[in-house]
């Protein structure tokens, strides 16, 4: 049985009609820029995630930058975020005229903690980036509560995710940061992004950074960006939107499904953050030779794959600077890593599939 590392299209395809409906009506209307799709779904995540504001922009990355840029972040300033996680996590730093300053994981969970946070702050720290990564989430307010400092959350990998008391990443700290790339927990059918906060003075900042530095769209007082979420895009989000907790069941049933056909027995599993309960966009295992683990199963038709294998800190252009960093939780998890099959629509026999599949590899090695 072959079993995909992804499936986007499979729980696409009961939406055809609707989705097909909302895209005819965008091109009826004739709006495409910061329309009335954009501003219906802001209003509809803000909702959504439990914030009073949310912002669409272009994508991910950028809305890193935006939010950092609207907590004051500039040049001279340091901005702590993991080693661990995808580039654009710490390549939105730079374009703000801060430098990033490289922290620890926990490799267990791939996330941050207060620990390996504080052990990189210094004195010139303004800000940090906390990700939520592989769905899991990480302690954004026991950060800021215990350092004084913004977190800006990226929430890339973890829409439909819950810490504790049900509480949503995106509103657990003072700014948080969605992608809407095609291939995440809520994707788009091209690029796109969101940033949500319940500090209204925050919120118009970003609206201003994000059309060129004008409130007004003519009376421009600072350099922004061009950086909106098109009307194409928020329409089709709109659509998906009401699915996604469902989806983000789904998602957590498949991790549970993992533990019962008993994967812990081959592979140390991806553990939840104290009372999170991720939607896990992807399900990270580790194990002794991950590359390995990937060959045999694509052998049998089954998707694997290291995702972050070199860390951010030792990637050429960070390197000289920060290539020395001891962070032996990231080295660890970037050395042991290997996401394997999941989706909002993968089966329990597929899941069953994949650990007989890595059960058979690792007795065979």
């Amino acid at each position: 049985m072959a079993v995909p590392l992804f499936d986007p299209s499979t729980p696409l395809e009961a939406l055809q009609p609707p989705l097909r409906a909302a895209i005819d009506d965008v091109l009826a209307a004739g709006r495409w820029i910061l329309g009335p799709q954009v501003a219906a779904f802001e209003r509809e995540w803000a909702d959504y995630i439990g914030t009073t504001e949310a912002i669409g922009v272009a994508n991910g990355t950028e809305a890193i930058t935006i939010a950092l840029r609207a907590l004051g972040v500039g040049p001279g300033d340091d901005v702590v975020v993991p080693s661990f996680t995808y580039f654009a996590s710490a390549g939105a730093i730079p374009p703000t005229g801060a430098r990033p300053v490289f922290c620890d994981v926990d490799p267990a969970t791939s996330c941050v903690t207060l620990a390996t946070v504080r052990a990189a702050v210094t004195p010139r720290t303004k800000a940090v980036v906390a990700v939520h990564l592989f769905g899991n989430v990480a302690p954004v307010r026991e950060i800021e509560e215990e350092l004084g400092l913004p977190v800006v959350e990226d929430v890339a990998q973890a829409a439909g995710s819950l810490a504790a008391a049900g509480a949503r990443p995106g509103n657990l700290g003072v700014i948080g940061t969605f992608s809407f790339y095609p291939s995440k927990n809520l994707g788009a059918f091209g690029d796109g992004g969101a940033i949500t906060t319940s500090d209204a003075a925050l919120a118009e900042r970003v609206r201003t950074l994000r059309f060129h530095g004008a409130a007004d769209k003519v009376t421009h007082t600072e350099v922004g960006y061009n950086s909106r979420l098109d009307e194409l895009q928020a329409a089709i989000l709109r659509v998906q939107l009401p699915k996604l907790d469902g989806w983000a069941d789904h998602r957590r049933a498949a991790g549970s499904w993992y533990e019962a056909a008993g994967l812990a027995r081959h592979a140390a599993l991806p553990e939840p953050t104290d009372g999170s309960r991720p939607a896990w966009g992807l399900y990270v295992i580790r194990v002794s030779d991950p590359d390995a683990l990937a060959a045999r199963l694509a052998e049998r038709e089954i998707g694997a794959r290291a995702y972050y294998r070199v860390p951010i800190h030792q990637q050429p252009v960070f390197a000289a600077e920060h290539g020395a960093t001891p962070l032996p939780g990231t080295a660890e998890a970037a050395r042991t890593h290997l996401a394997i099959p999941i989706s909002a629509a993968i089966t329990r026999e597929q899941v069953e599939e994949v650990v007989e599949a890595i059960r058979d590899a690792t007795a065979a090695s």
